[in-house]
């Protein structure tokens, strides 16, 4: 076999339970909105605003967190144990540093949801959906924590597992919270809120008691010592997560912002938008789980000192990255009229929506290849190009052409989709371009 098949299997082996644990997050929030649409529109509405700013929160978390992942796969590479041990409690010990601003921008959702021009009424349920969830903020970021310490070892199936398991706890705790079943009080949309976090809760017990129950921590473990709480040495994984945190940040708020964008055309429009998204998101999952795979590769190679193999790995990627999202362009393309009305048989939203697909088609080529550009680079341990290059390509271009485009030009929805897409262009061009001339094979920092 050569040693390209063999990569693309490696990264495959990686990748599929990375991806299968996305569509697993993502099942969770689908399934909250289908229960909670049952309580009410209103509800609905509230928990919509309200997950938003969730999720935004505790991206920043989240991002901080992934400051291990590149010290935690080069240390496995390179066969060093206690690193990886010690880099995970820094970053135990950064879940919890994490959560106080975290929780603060939760407790703080009613203000902020008025600020950003919200219902009053909106936001105040918004509020006590959001309040429920604060206390499980440390429990999510330190299972994420604990996930990536076993994804940079290439242990990727056991936080699969705990998400498809949370998955069903999820409906449980729902269908009894909001609805009064199974003895509980019919919470509604609060009970909603509070079954979220609960999930978060079991999320962390679950994998926690996975990792002891199959011994996963061996060879990778020493006793708790102050050596975990080394300013230094959190400062060192702050500096790696912190641009993470950004590049997140920019992209997701920077789609927040096309879709208000989007809604200044209309009902109709920010229905089509919506739509398009969702099915984007969905087919982005796949290229997601390849990031996710190369930055374990990549940082483990590097470990191991073999940086053209390291090189040869993020070439690969990238190529799987563009390939199977060739395969969702085509998708988009040849079923454009047909995949809508999957959620809406309004004639008019159909048909936007058909119009924006094949675009969305061509974004989809481009978001491949620029997720998994990024993925290399944080498996190398260079953070801070991602950020900078994601900033320019949605808050330089994107956003500034998809206004002038669609709003100011008059070519409306289309307009904004040919903004996000010669956005991602510049950053999928530009990570292209950095990797082939100062990716793995060519100085590579080492963490």
């Amino acid at each position: 076999m050569s040693a390209v098949r063999r990569e693309v299997r490696k990264l495959a082996v990686l990748a599929a339970p990375v991806a299968g644990a996305q569509v697993g997050f993502m099942l969770l929030g689908t399934v909250d909105t289908l229960m909670v649409a049952r309580v009410s529109v209103e509800a609905l509405a509230a928990a919509a605003i309200a997950n938003a700013w969730v999720f935004g929160a505790l991206l920043v978390g989240q991002g901080l967190i992934h400051g291990i992942d590149p010290i935690i796969s080069f240390a496995h590479g390179a066969g060093q144990g206690e690193r990886m041990a010690l880099t995970l409690q820094r970053g135990l010990v950064l879940a919890v540093l994490a959560s106080v601003p975290v929780c603060a921008l939760l407790a703080g959702a009613e203000w902020f949801l008025l600020a950003l021009g919200q219902d009053p009424g909106l936001s105040r349920a918004a509020a006590r959906y959001t309040d429920v969830q604060i206390a499980s903020v440390p429990f999510f970021l330190a299972f994420l924590a604990l996930r990536q310490y076993l994804q940079g070892r290439e242990i990727v199936r056991p936080a699969l597992w705990v998400i498809l398991l949370a998955n069903g706890f999820n409906v449980v705790a729902n269908y009894a919270l909001i609805f009064g079943n199974l003895g509980a009080p019919a919470l509604g949309l609060v009970g909603a809120g509070l079954a979220s976090g609960l999930t978060r809760v079991v999320m962390f017990a679950g994998l926690v008691m996975w990792v002891r129950a199959f011994g996963l921590h061996r060879d990778a473990w020493v006793p708790w010592s102050r050596a975990a709480f080394e300013p230094r040495a959190l400062a060192h994984v702050l500096a790696l997560g912190a641009p993470i945190a950004l590049q997140m940040s920019f992209e997701v708020w920077a789609f927040s912002g096309a879709a208000l964008l989007a809604g200044r055309l209309g009902a109709e429009p920010l229905a089509a938008h919506t739509i398009a998204l969702n099915m984007a998101a969905l087919a982005f999952m796949l290229p997601l789980g390849i990031s996710q795979a190369v930055v374990t590769r990549v940082g483990n190679l590097l470990g191991a000192r073999d940086p053209i193999a390291a090189q040869r790995s993020a070439g690969v990627a990238m190529r799987l990255g563009g390939g199977v999202m060739l395969i969702s362009a085509i998708a988009f393309l040849t079923l454009r009229n047909l995949l809508p009305r999957l959620y809406t048989g309004d004639p008019a939203v159909v048909a936007l929506c058909a119009s924006i697909l094949p675009i969305a088609g061509v974004f989809q080529l481009f978001d491949g290849v620029q997720v998994v550009g990024c993925g290399v680079l944080r498996g190398m341990g260079r953070t801070r190009p991602a950020a900078v290059f994601t900033f320019v390509a949605y808050w330089v271009l994107a956003l500034p052409i998809g206004y002038a485009l669609g709003l100011r030009a008059g070519w409306g929805l289309p307009g904004i989709w040919w903004g996000l897409c010669l956005g991602l262009a510049f950053v999928a061009v530009g990570l292209v371009a950095w990797i082939r001339f100062r990716g793995p094979a060519h100085g590579a920092v080492t963490v």
